[in-house]
Protein backbone atom coordinates (compact mmCIF):
# COMPACT_ATOMS: atom_id res chain seq x y z
CA UNK A 1 0.00 0.00 0.00
CA UNK A 2 2.51 2.32 -0.97
CA UNK A 3 2.23 5.24 -3.37
CA UNK A 4 -0.51 5.52 -6.34
CA UNK A 5 0.35 4.51 -9.49
CA UNK A 6 3.45 6.10 -10.77
CA UNK A 7 3.68 3.76 -13.76
CA UNK A 8 0.55 5.21 -16.02
CA UNK A 9 1.69 4.92 -19.73
CA UNK A 10 4.64 2.71 -19.37
CA UNK A 11 5.06 0.00 -21.81
CA UNK A 12 4.18 -2.43 -18.87
CA UNK A 13 1.43 0.07 -16.63
CA UNK A 14 -2.07 1.08 -17.07
CA UNK A 15 -2.30 3.37 -20.38
CA UNK A 16 -3.82 7.03 -20.75
CA UNK A 17 -5.97 5.44 -23.97
CA UNK A 18 -9.03 4.61 -23.29
CA UNK A 19 -10.35 1.13 -22.34
CA UNK A 20 -13.13 2.18 -25.12
CA UNK A 21 -14.50 5.35 -26.41
CA UNK A 22 -13.95 7.16 -23.58
CA UNK A 23 -10.67 7.80 -21.30
CA UNK A 24 -10.33 7.08 -17.62
CA UNK A 25 -10.90 9.91 -16.39
CA UNK A 26 -13.91 10.53 -18.41
CA UNK A 27 -15.15 7.04 -17.09
CA UNK A 28 -14.47 8.03 -13.40
CA UNK A 29 -16.72 11.37 -13.89
CA UNK A 30 -19.57 10.15 -15.64
CA UNK A 31 -19.76 7.51 -13.25
CA UNK A 32 -19.76 9.94 -10.74
CA UNK A 33 -22.04 11.73 -12.37
CA UNK A 34 -24.54 8.11 -12.30
CA UNK A 35 -23.56 8.34 -8.57
CA UNK A 36 -24.59 11.65 -8.50
CA UNK A 37 -27.81 11.38 -9.53
CA UNK A 38 -28.81 8.38 -7.65
CA UNK A 39 -28.02 9.78 -4.65
CA UNK A 40 -30.28 12.72 -5.64
CA UNK A 41 -32.56 9.69 -5.30
CA UNK A 42 -31.73 7.74 -2.31
CA UNK A 43 -30.59 10.97 0.33
CA UNK A 44 -33.50 12.63 -0.84
CA UNK A 45 -35.71 9.42 0.06
CA UNK A 46 -34.18 8.82 3.15
CA UNK A 47 -34.36 12.36 4.35
CA UNK A 48 -38.36 11.28 5.55
CA UNK A 49 -38.04 7.80 5.89
CA UNK A 50 -39.30 8.32 9.53
CA UNK A 51 -42.03 10.88 8.82
CA UNK A 52 -43.33 8.90 6.20
CA UNK A 53 -43.68 5.88 8.05
CA UNK A 54 -44.94 7.36 10.42
CA UNK A 55 -47.35 9.15 8.13
CA UNK A 56 -48.50 5.27 7.63
CA UNK A 57 -49.16 4.53 10.98
CA UNK A 58 -45.78 3.30 11.95
CA UNK A 59 -44.68 3.12 15.60
CA UNK A 60 -41.08 4.51 16.79
CA UNK A 61 -40.35 0.72 16.96
CA UNK A 62 -41.10 -0.11 13.50
CA UNK A 63 -39.14 2.74 12.46
CA UNK A 64 -36.50 1.76 14.09
CA UNK A 65 -36.13 -2.04 12.85
CA UNK A 66 -37.19 -1.15 9.10
CA UNK A 67 -34.02 1.19 9.18
CA UNK A 68 -31.25 -0.80 10.73
CA UNK A 69 -32.77 -4.21 8.64
CA UNK A 70 -31.95 -1.46 5.47
CA UNK A 71 -28.71 -0.46 6.93
CA UNK A 72 -27.61 -3.82 7.90
CA UNK A 73 -28.59 -5.15 4.43
CA UNK A 74 -27.39 -2.48 2.30
CA UNK A 75 -23.78 -3.68 4.04
CA UNK A 76 -23.79 -7.62 5.03
CA UNK A 77 -25.47 -8.86 1.53
CA UNK A 78 -22.33 -7.59 0.18
CA UNK A 79 -20.76 -10.65 1.53
CA UNK A 80 -22.84 -12.03 -1.42
CA UNK A 81 -22.61 -9.86 -4.22
CA UNK A 82 -19.12 -9.59 -4.33
CA UNK A 83 -18.05 -12.44 -4.64
CA UNK A 84 -20.70 -13.10 -6.85
CA UNK A 85 -19.94 -10.51 -9.09
CA UNK A 86 -16.13 -11.57 -8.87
CA UNK A 87 -17.55 -15.86 -10.29
CA UNK A 88 -19.52 -14.39 -13.16
CA UNK A 89 -17.58 -11.50 -14.24
CA UNK A 90 -20.68 -9.51 -15.12
CA UNK A 91 -19.98 -6.71 -13.08
CA UNK A 92 -21.89 -3.98 -15.28
CA UNK A 93 -24.62 -6.44 -14.69
CA UNK A 94 -24.60 -6.23 -10.68
CA UNK A 95 -24.00 -2.58 -11.17
CA UNK A 96 -27.24 -2.26 -13.37
CA UNK A 97 -29.20 -3.95 -11.47
CA UNK A 98 -28.32 -2.52 -8.05
CA UNK A 99 -29.22 1.03 -9.47
CA UNK A 100 -32.27 -0.33 -10.98
CA UNK A 101 -33.48 -1.74 -7.97
CA UNK A 102 -32.95 1.85 -5.82
CA UNK A 103 -34.62 4.00 -8.56
CA UNK A 104 -37.59 1.80 -8.84
CA UNK A 105 -38.10 1.19 -5.28
CA UNK A 106 -38.03 5.03 -4.27
CA UNK A 107 -40.73 6.70 -6.47
CA UNK A 108 -42.87 3.19 -5.31
CA UNK A 109 -42.80 4.67 -2.11
CA UNK A 110 -44.68 7.56 -3.49
CA UNK A 111 -47.29 5.54 -4.62
CA UNK A 112 -48.11 3.41 -1.69
CA UNK A 113 -50.84 4.09 1.34
CA UNK A 114 -49.80 0.18 2.95
CA UNK A 115 -47.40 0.42 5.83
CA UNK A 116 -45.86 -3.32 4.99
CA UNK A 117 -45.64 -2.16 1.30
CA UNK A 118 -43.61 1.06 1.93
CA UNK A 119 -41.34 -0.95 5.01
CA UNK A 120 -40.56 -3.70 2.15
CA UNK A 121 -39.85 -0.68 -0.64
CA UNK A 122 -37.46 1.31 2.51
CA UNK A 123 -35.57 -2.24 2.38
CA UNK A 124 -35.71 -2.67 -1.27
CA UNK A 125 -34.28 0.48 -1.81
CA UNK A 126 -30.93 -0.57 0.34
CA UNK A 127 -30.56 -3.83 -0.98
CA UNK A 128 -30.09 -2.21 -4.34
CA UNK A 129 -27.04 -0.25 -3.09
CA UNK A 130 -25.90 -3.94 -1.44
CA UNK A 131 -26.09 -5.49 -5.06
CA UNK A 132 -24.38 -2.92 -6.99
CA UNK A 133 -21.68 -1.60 -4.45
CA UNK A 134 -19.21 -4.26 -4.32
CA UNK A 135 -19.15 -4.46 -8.56
CA UNK A 136 -19.40 -0.73 -8.83
CA UNK A 137 -16.53 0.18 -6.72
CA UNK A 138 -14.24 -2.99 -9.01
CA UNK A 139 -15.11 -1.12 -12.59
CA UNK A 140 -14.00 2.78 -10.94
CA UNK A 141 -10.80 0.74 -9.40
CA UNK A 142 -9.91 -0.02 -13.15
CA UNK A 143 -10.08 2.92 -14.39
CA UNK A 144 -8.60 4.64 -11.28
CA UNK A 145 -5.37 2.55 -11.92
CA UNK A 146 -5.21 5.14 -14.55
CA UNK A 147 -6.11 8.38 -13.14
CA UNK A 148 -4.04 7.66 -9.23
CA UNK A 149 -6.51 5.43 -7.25
CA UNK A 150 -7.05 8.51 -5.03
CA UNK A 151 -8.01 11.07 -7.22
CA UNK A 152 -10.49 8.78 -9.04
CA UNK A 153 -12.09 7.98 -6.08
CA UNK A 154 -12.47 11.25 -4.60
CA UNK A 155 -13.59 12.88 -7.65
CA UNK A 156 -16.33 9.99 -7.61
CA UNK A 157 -17.02 10.68 -3.83
CA UNK A 158 -17.58 14.66 -4.76
CA UNK A 159 -19.59 14.38 -7.55
CA UNK A 160 -21.36 11.43 -5.21
CA UNK A 161 -21.82 14.12 -2.06
CA UNK A 162 -23.20 16.27 -4.76
CA UNK A 163 -26.11 14.24 -4.68
CA UNK A 164 -26.26 13.64 -1.15
CA UNK A 165 -27.06 17.94 -0.76
CA UNK A 166 -29.67 18.03 -3.75
CA UNK A 167 -31.44 15.31 -3.11
CA UNK A 168 -32.91 16.47 0.43
CA UNK A 169 -33.18 20.25 -0.55
CA UNK A 170 -35.30 19.19 -3.45
CA UNK A 171 -37.46 16.95 -1.55
CA UNK A 172 -37.90 19.66 1.15
CA UNK A 173 -38.51 22.42 -1.50
CA UNK A 174 -41.82 19.91 -2.75
CA UNK A 175 -43.04 19.12 0.77
CA UNK A 176 -43.29 23.30 1.18
CA UNK A 177 -45.10 23.67 -2.32
CA UNK A 178 -47.52 20.74 -1.62
CA UNK A 179 -48.07 20.96 1.90
CA UNK A 180 -46.20 18.07 3.14
CA UNK A 181 -47.42 15.99 0.57
CA UNK A 182 -45.55 12.82 0.47
CA UNK A 183 -46.25 11.52 -2.92
CA UNK A 184 -45.49 13.94 -5.19
CA UNK A 185 -42.00 14.21 -3.57
CA UNK A 186 -41.08 10.78 -3.74
CA UNK A 187 -42.53 10.70 -7.04
CA UNK A 188 -40.29 13.81 -8.22
CA UNK A 189 -37.56 11.46 -7.74
CA UNK A 190 -37.93 9.42 -10.96
CA UNK A 191 -36.90 11.92 -12.90
CA UNK A 192 -33.16 11.29 -11.84
CA UNK A 193 -33.65 8.06 -11.42
CA UNK A 194 -34.35 7.56 -14.84
CA UNK A 195 -31.19 9.33 -16.01
CA UNK A 196 -28.96 7.94 -13.75
CA UNK A 197 -30.06 4.54 -15.06
CA UNK A 198 -29.87 5.67 -18.33
CA UNK A 199 -26.49 6.89 -17.83
CA UNK A 200 -25.25 4.00 -16.29
CA UNK A 201 -26.45 1.42 -19.39
CA UNK A 202 -24.99 3.92 -21.65
CA UNK A 203 -21.36 4.24 -20.20
CA UNK A 204 -21.43 0.09 -20.38
CA UNK A 205 -22.24 0.48 -23.73
CA UNK A 206 -19.63 2.95 -24.51
CA UNK A 207 -16.89 0.61 -21.93
CA UNK A 208 -17.85 -2.71 -21.92
CA UNK A 209 -15.03 -3.76 -20.29
CA UNK A 210 -13.09 -1.22 -17.95
CA UNK A 211 -10.09 -3.41 -16.76
CA UNK A 212 -8.60 -2.40 -20.19
CA UNK A 213 -7.69 0.52 -18.35
CA UNK A 214 -6.10 -1.14 -15.62
CA UNK A 215 -4.27 -4.50 -17.90
CA UNK A 216 -2.88 -1.63 -20.63
CA UNK A 217 -5.18 -3.60 -22.94
CA UNK A 218 -6.36 -0.31 -25.49
CA UNK A 219 -7.45 -2.64 -28.47
CA UNK A 220 -10.79 -1.94 -30.01
CA UNK A 221 -13.79 -4.45 -27.66
CA UNK A 222 -14.71 -6.95 -29.46
CA UNK A 223 -15.71 -9.85 -26.46
CA UNK A 224 -18.57 -9.99 -24.57
CA UNK A 225 -18.77 -7.43 -21.31
CA UNK A 226 -17.43 -9.39 -19.16
CA UNK A 227 -14.19 -10.31 -17.52
CA UNK A 228 -13.34 -13.88 -18.70
CA UNK A 229 -13.52 -16.44 -16.37
CA UNK A 230 -10.55 -18.43 -15.72
CA UNK A 231 -10.34 -21.75 -14.19
CA UNK A 232 -13.61 -22.29 -12.00
CA UNK A 233 -13.45 -19.19 -9.76
CA UNK A 234 -9.72 -20.40 -8.47
CA UNK A 235 -8.89 -17.11 -8.39
CA UNK A 236 -12.14 -16.11 -5.93
CA UNK A 237 -11.94 -19.12 -3.97
CA UNK A 238 -8.08 -17.95 -3.01
CA UNK A 239 -7.49 -16.32 0.05
CA UNK A 240 -7.19 -12.47 0.42
CA UNK A 241 -4.17 -11.08 1.12
CA UNK A 242 -3.09 -10.84 4.90
CA UNK A 243 -2.42 -6.99 4.51
CA UNK A 244 -6.19 -7.10 3.36
CA UNK A 245 -7.18 -8.21 6.74
CA UNK A 246 -5.18 -6.21 8.83
CA UNK A 247 -6.36 -2.80 6.67
CA UNK A 248 -10.23 -3.95 7.23
CA UNK A 249 -9.04 -4.08 11.33
CA UNK A 250 -7.75 -0.55 10.79
CA UNK A 251 -10.87 0.47 9.32
CA UNK A 252 -13.07 -1.48 11.35
CA UNK A 253 -11.30 0.15 14.79
CA UNK A 254 -11.89 3.34 13.25
CA UNK A 255 -15.76 2.96 12.85
CA UNK A 256 -16.26 1.55 15.78
CA UNK A 257 -14.89 5.02 17.42
CA UNK A 258 -16.94 7.08 14.94
CA UNK A 259 -20.35 8.87 16.51
CA UNK A 260 -23.19 8.65 14.11
CA UNK A 261 -24.44 12.41 13.15
CA UNK A 262 -27.74 10.74 14.69
CA UNK A 263 -25.92 11.11 18.27
CA UNK A 264 -24.31 14.98 17.44
CA UNK A 265 -27.56 16.07 15.96
CA UNK A 266 -29.28 14.50 19.60
CA UNK A 267 -26.45 16.51 21.39
CA UNK A 268 -26.99 19.68 19.57
CA UNK A 269 -31.06 19.59 20.20
CA UNK A 270 -31.21 17.95 22.96
CA UNK A 271 -28.73 20.80 24.91
CA UNK A 272 -30.52 23.36 23.18
CA UNK A 273 -27.31 24.22 21.25
CA UNK A 274 -29.26 24.41 17.58
CA UNK A 275 -33.20 24.41 16.73
CA UNK A 276 -34.35 21.40 14.82
CA UNK A 277 -34.90 23.56 11.68
CA UNK A 278 -31.37 24.32 11.58
CA UNK A 279 -29.74 20.77 11.50
CA UNK A 280 -30.66 19.61 8.30
CA UNK A 281 -28.52 22.81 7.08
CA UNK A 282 -25.53 22.24 9.11
CA UNK A 283 -25.78 18.23 7.53
CA UNK A 284 -25.68 20.29 4.05
CA UNK A 285 -22.57 22.21 5.11
CA UNK A 286 -20.93 18.70 6.38
CA UNK A 287 -21.59 17.39 3.34
CA UNK A 288 -20.16 20.19 1.56
CA UNK A 289 -16.50 19.73 4.01
CA UNK A 290 -16.87 16.12 2.95
CA UNK A 291 -16.65 16.43 -0.74
CA UNK A 292 -14.22 18.62 -0.23
CA UNK A 293 -11.92 16.52 2.36
CA UNK A 294 -12.39 13.45 0.22
CA UNK A 295 -10.51 15.37 -2.81
CA UNK A 296 -7.90 16.32 -0.46
CA UNK A 297 -7.10 13.09 1.10
CA UNK A 298 -7.09 11.70 -2.22
CA UNK A 299 -5.27 13.75 -4.14
CA UNK A 300 -2.47 12.96 -1.34
CA UNK A 301 -3.09 9.62 -1.41
CA UNK A 302 -1.94 9.46 -4.87
CA UNK A 303 1.40 11.91 -4.21
CA UNK A 304 2.30 10.23 -0.47
CA UNK A 305 0.73 6.97 0.04
CA UNK A 306 -0.93 5.30 2.66
CA UNK A 307 0.38 7.59 5.09
CA UNK A 308 -2.08 9.86 4.58
CA UNK A 309 -4.55 7.48 6.44
CA UNK A 310 -3.02 8.34 9.83
CA UNK A 311 -5.21 11.58 9.56
CA UNK A 312 -8.38 9.42 10.02
CA UNK A 313 -8.06 8.00 13.48
CA UNK A 314 -7.17 11.58 14.22
CA UNK A 315 -10.18 13.03 12.74
CA UNK A 316 -12.15 10.55 14.11
CA UNK A 317 -11.07 11.12 17.95
CA UNK A 318 -11.70 14.81 17.72
CA UNK A 319 -15.04 14.55 17.00
CA UNK A 320 -16.56 13.42 20.20
CA UNK A 321 -14.08 16.02 21.53
CA UNK A 322 -15.56 18.87 20.02
CA UNK A 323 -18.93 18.15 18.33
CA UNK A 324 -20.01 16.69 22.28
CA UNK A 325 -19.29 20.78 23.60
CA UNK A 326 -21.43 22.77 25.64
CA UNK A 327 -20.51 25.33 23.23
CA UNK A 328 -21.71 25.79 20.03
CA UNK A 329 -18.81 27.30 17.95
CA UNK A 330 -16.85 23.42 19.44
CA UNK A 331 -19.67 21.69 18.43
CA UNK A 332 -20.23 23.27 15.51
CA UNK A 333 -16.17 22.33 14.56
CA UNK A 334 -16.86 19.26 15.56
CA UNK A 335 -19.94 18.47 13.51
CA UNK A 336 -17.51 19.29 10.27
CA UNK A 337 -14.35 17.64 11.35
CA UNK A 338 -16.85 14.41 11.62
CA UNK A 339 -17.71 14.89 7.58
CA UNK A 340 -14.16 15.41 6.98
CA UNK A 341 -13.78 12.13 8.17
CA UNK A 342 -16.78 10.99 6.47
CA UNK A 343 -15.22 11.94 3.05
CA UNK A 344 -12.29 10.26 3.65
CA UNK A 345 -13.97 6.67 4.57
CA UNK A 346 -15.84 7.13 1.41
CA UNK A 347 -12.80 7.62 -0.93
CA UNK A 348 -9.59 6.96 0.23
CA UNK A 349 -10.58 4.15 2.35
CA UNK A 350 -11.53 2.25 -0.97
CA UNK A 351 -9.13 3.50 -2.96
CA UNK A 352 -6.66 1.57 -0.67
CA UNK A 353 -8.56 -1.39 -0.91
CA UNK A 354 -8.14 -1.83 -5.16
CA UNK A 355 -4.03 -0.90 -4.01
CA UNK A 356 -4.19 -4.36 -1.64
CA UNK A 357 -5.89 -6.82 -3.89
CA UNK A 358 -5.57 -7.76 -7.57
CA UNK A 359 -8.55 -7.53 -9.97
CA UNK A 360 -9.78 -11.31 -9.90
CA UNK A 361 -10.64 -11.16 -6.24
CA UNK A 362 -11.76 -7.10 -5.93
CA UNK A 363 -15.31 -7.45 -5.72
CA UNK A 364 -15.20 -10.25 -3.04
CA UNK A 365 -12.65 -7.85 -1.11
CA UNK A 366 -14.92 -4.75 -1.44
CA UNK A 367 -18.18 -7.13 -0.36
CA UNK A 368 -15.95 -8.00 2.68
CA UNK A 369 -14.70 -4.23 3.36
CA UNK A 370 -18.24 -2.92 3.34
CA UNK A 371 -19.67 -5.63 5.64
CA UNK A 372 -16.78 -4.94 7.66
CA UNK A 373 -17.76 -1.09 7.93
CA UNK A 374 -21.07 -1.85 8.20
CA UNK A 375 -20.95 -3.72 11.37
CA UNK A 376 -18.38 -1.51 12.73
CA UNK A 377 -20.46 1.58 12.41
CA UNK A 378 -23.66 -0.16 13.65
CA UNK A 379 -21.43 -0.73 17.03
CA UNK A 380 -20.11 2.33 17.05
CA UNK A 381 -23.70 3.74 16.79
CA UNK A 382 -24.55 2.25 19.80
CA UNK A 383 -21.09 2.28 21.61
CA UNK A 384 -21.63 6.43 20.84
CA UNK A 385 -25.21 6.72 21.88
CA UNK A 386 -25.18 4.61 25.12
CA UNK A 387 -22.16 6.25 26.46
CA UNK A 388 -23.28 9.84 25.84
CA UNK A 389 -25.93 8.67 27.97
CA UNK A 390 -23.63 7.57 30.57
CA UNK A 391 -20.75 10.23 30.41
CA UNK A 392 -18.94 12.14 27.75
CA UNK A 393 -15.96 12.47 28.70
CA UNK A 394 -16.31 8.75 29.08
CA UNK A 395 -17.44 8.51 25.55
CA UNK A 396 -14.51 10.94 24.62
CA UNK A 397 -11.21 8.99 26.47
CA UNK A 398 -13.18 5.27 24.85
CA UNK A 399 -13.15 6.80 21.43
CA UNK A 400 -9.71 8.38 21.55
CA UNK A 401 -8.17 4.71 23.34
CA UNK A 402 -10.06 2.85 19.97
CA UNK A 403 -8.26 5.27 17.77
CA UNK A 404 -4.89 4.97 19.29
CA UNK A 405 -5.33 1.21 18.64
CA UNK A 406 -6.53 1.81 14.98
CA UNK A 407 -3.07 4.10 14.60
CA UNK A 408 -1.21 1.06 15.38
CA UNK A 409 -2.76 -1.42 13.27
CA UNK A 410 -2.28 0.64 10.58
CA UNK A 411 1.44 1.62 11.24
CA UNK A 412 1.95 -2.27 10.70
CA UNK A 413 -0.13 -2.65 7.87
CA UNK A 414 1.55 0.02 6.38
CA UNK A 415 5.30 -1.51 6.58
CA UNK A 416 3.93 -4.59 4.90
CA UNK A 417 4.04 -3.42 1.52
CA UNK A 418 2.63 -5.29 -1.34
CA UNK A 419 5.29 -7.22 -3.36
CA UNK A 420 6.60 -4.93 -6.26
CA UNK A 421 5.87 -1.20 -4.53
CA UNK A 422 8.50 0.62 -2.50
CA UNK A 423 7.94 0.60 1.24
CA UNK A 424 5.50 3.62 1.88
CA UNK A 425 6.73 6.38 4.51
CA UNK A 426 5.44 5.61 7.72
CA UNK A 427 5.02 8.00 10.88
CA UNK A 428 7.98 8.11 13.04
Amino acid sequence: MAHGPKHAGTPTGPSEEPAGPLSAWRFVVWFGVVAMLADVVYEGARSITGPLLAHLGASALVVGVVTGVGEASAFVLRLVSGPLADRTGRFWAWAIAGYGLTVVSVPLLGLTSVLWVACALVISERVGKAVRQPAKDTLLSHASAVTGRGRGFAVHEALDQAGALVGPLAVAGVLAVTGDDYGPALLTLAVPGALALALVVWLRVRVPRPVRYERGDTSTPTAPARTPRRAPSRAVAARLPGRFWMYAVFAGLTMTGFATFGVLSFHLVSADLLPASAVPVLYAAAMVVDAVAAVATGWAYDRYGGVVLVVLPVAAALVPALAFSATLPLALAGVLVWGAALGMQESTLKATVADLVGPDRRATAYGMFGAVIGVAAAGGGALAGGLYETSVPLLVAVTVALQVVALGVLARTLRRAPPGRAAPRVPG
